[in-house]
């Protein structure tokens, strides 16, 4: 990661090496926070932030399903976050906006600690790598499960749990592979450690559902409603692990991730080793979209 200028931390621009926190914040001690992930991209007309809004929307459920004061209005971090774009003179980047309890209680209940929301961006290419962008990325199924309904809330982006993506990643690294694969507790696929999942067979495109433990991504949902619009068979369905080493495809979706091609699980190759046509075609839909090459969804695009 490459510093920037800039910091925006609860209501002002702080420069990158003073932004910081006290050492006693809940949110560094119990992981009480909420969090996004959010790429813009330079166009012809301009640096456009994907599914802005969404994202912030999202932010807004996820501190009100863990119970985390929020503050601003959806529409003022919108104008936050195309601001540090603006501030730290990025045509294109990552933005990542989180929110934490702070000081005033060190126990398990976060009453009486002040709530920080600080946001920072930054240039960040292919997350898993441009050689996985062009040829797919080796994946396993780890030992770890994904959280569940019953523990935690997979589908809130709180801080704390991902630590469970955390260990998946690390010991999928370990292993030589380039990132790991959830299960739930019911055996079912759930996600990426990071990543929502997308697998072919026979011609129908399958994607787990929340209720297997899958976050409610905003790339999942933009791939999902181009390839529907695009003519293809697409479903939320249950996946097991058997049915990943029989799929003829399987890619991943995500705001790091973007669209990246899996071609192979547990030393398996997922087809026949190569990203396949509707892979690629997930691809040049959504980067199409997001570069403002193709305007299937012009909404999507929010200019700073």
């Amino acid at each position: 990661m490459d510093a920037t200028k800039f910091i925006w931390m609860d209501g002002d621009l702080v420069p990158w090496d003073e932004a910081q926190i006290h050492v006693l914040s809940h949110g560094l001690h119990y992981g009480t926070g909420a969090f996004e992930g959010i790429r813009a991209y330079k166009t012809e007309t301009g640096t456009a932030v994907f599914r802005l809004t969404d994202h912030m929307d999202r932010l807004q459920r996820s501190t009100k399903a863990l119970g985390i004061p929020f503050e601003y209005s959806v529409e003022q971090l919108v104008e936050v976050c195309k601001e540090v774009m603006r501030v730290n003179g990025l045509e294109s980047g990552y933005i990542r906006p989180v929110t934490f309890f702070g000081t005033g209680s060190i126990g398990l209940n976060p009453s009486g600690a002040n709530v920080h929301m600080i946001i920072a961006a930054w240039e960040w290419g292919a997350y898993l790598g441009e050689d996985g962008i062009k040829n797919g990325i080796r994946v396993a199924v780890s030992s770890w499960r994904r959280i569940g309904p019953n523990a935690f809330m997979p589908d809130a982006k709180g801080t704390g749990g991902y630590i469970n993506s955390v260990m998946a990643k690390t010991a999928a690294i370990k292993g030589g592979y380039d990132e790991a694969l959830l299960l739930n507790e019911d055996g079912l696929v759930a996600e990426g450690s990071g990543e929502n999942l997308f697998m072919v067979r026979k011609g129908i495109i399958h994607t787990p559902p929340t209720s297997a433990g899958a976050l409610d991504g905003i790339t999942r949902d933009s791939v999902y409603q181009m390839l529907a619009e695009d003519g293809y068979t697409i479903k939320e369905s249950a996946v097991t692990r058997t049915d990943l080493y029989y799929a003829d495809e399987v890619f991943f979706t995500g705001t790091a991730a973007e669209v990246t091609p899996v071609r192979e699980i547990d030393d398996r190759p997922v087809g026949d080793g190569t990203p396949g046509p509707v892979t690629r075609r997930a691809q040049e839909l959504f980067m199409g979209t997001v570069e403002g090459r193709l305007d299937l969804h012009p909404e999507w695009l929010e200019y700073i």
